[in-house]
């Protein structure tokens, strides 16, 4: 395989589309909290965590290929692993070398903070979301943890959560963990998300024979609802921050592409097109989380 089709496998793994929604995640979160763009120190330390981010999702998610290769053989068979694109000890290799790069960038970021003269009891709870998150990827993925990943909607959650949490993370890199409008956001993430991951689980029942996913556990149909439940509280939590006057209550006008977007994923639900429902939510999600932005740099 000649070094562009290595290159494309390895992005593959890593899903560099997802690590860099986390990465894009982090900035976000650090806007919304101090209401402009990070600059000087913060502005290093916001690129340091996202770095961090990056390098954490990329080692997740290969490390999700790997325990998940006999699985991959049966639903995703051109996947870098199972296709032989990459072979597994490389990947092993590659993984613990993310994680680990992962960790140094934080403490490149404590060293920033310190430079600039805070205390380190103001950058903990960056840390402490760090250490929730490999908690979480521990206890998700290891067959010797809580197996999250086998236990249904327990496991949904926990994934969203670890997404929701990189807006805080943004949030606590620039010294503000409490943010409310962070916060915000980490609800619309956790909802937007759980429910996408009750219809990717749909998606994979094929492969998934022996798991106790949501989707084996109850039936398609009876998971597809359960989405729809979840995107309605979805709904709830984009409007409720303006309602709070958390975001400027005119300002709801901007998330009306997100809500168009989610109403339509009911329709795509009850004809069983689980893939544009499940595109459908990412879509709504991004348009809600640009609405938010823009909501935030404007006042």
């Amino acid at each position: 395989m000649g070094g562009t089709g290595i290159g494309s496998a390895w992005l593959t793994l890593f899903r560099i589309g997802n690590t860099l929604t986390g990465v894009m995640g982090v900035i976000l979160g650090a806007i919304v909290a101090l209401g402009e763009v990070p600059s000087g120190g913060y502005g290093v330390i916001t690129v340091l965590q996202a770095a961090s981010v990056l390098c954490f999702m990329a080692s997740w998610n290969a490390l999700n290929d790997i325990f998940d290769l006999d699985i991959d053989r049966v639903n995703r068979p051109d996947r870098p692993l199972p296709s032989g694109a990459i072979d597994l000890r490389t990947a092993k290799i590659a993984t613990s070398l993310m994680m680990l790069t992962s960790l140094v960038c934080m403490f490149l970021a404590w060293f920033t903070v310190d430079s600039m003269g805070n205390q380190f009891s103001e950058w903990l709870p960056s840390l402490v979301i760090w250490l929730v998150a490999l908690f979480l990827l521990a206890n998700y993925e290891f067959p010797s943890s809580l197996r999250l990943k086998d236990r249904g909607l327990p496991g949904n959650i926990a994934i969203s959560i670890s997404v929701g949490l990189v807006v805080v993370f943004g949030a606590a890199g620039v010294l503000q963990p409490y943010n409310q409008r962070a916060w915000a956001l980490f609800f619309v993430g956790v909802l937007y998300n759980t429910s996408r991951e009750v219809v990717k689980d749909i998606e994979d029942m094929d492969g998934d024979e022996g798991r106790n996913t949501l989707a084996m556990r109850l039936g398609a149909d009876s998971a597809r609802t359960v989405s729809w439940v979840i995107s309605l509280a979805a709904l709830a939590a984009v409007i409720m921050p303006f309602a709070l006057e958390i975001f400027p209550p005119l300002h709801v006008v901007f998330t009306i592409p997100a809500v168009i977007s989610l109403m339509m994923v009911k329709s795509k639900l009850l004809m069983g097109e689980d893939n544009a429902a499940s595109a459908l939510l990412k879509r709504s999600m991004i348009l809600c989380l640009a609405a938010f932005l823009g909501s935030s740099l404007l006042g």
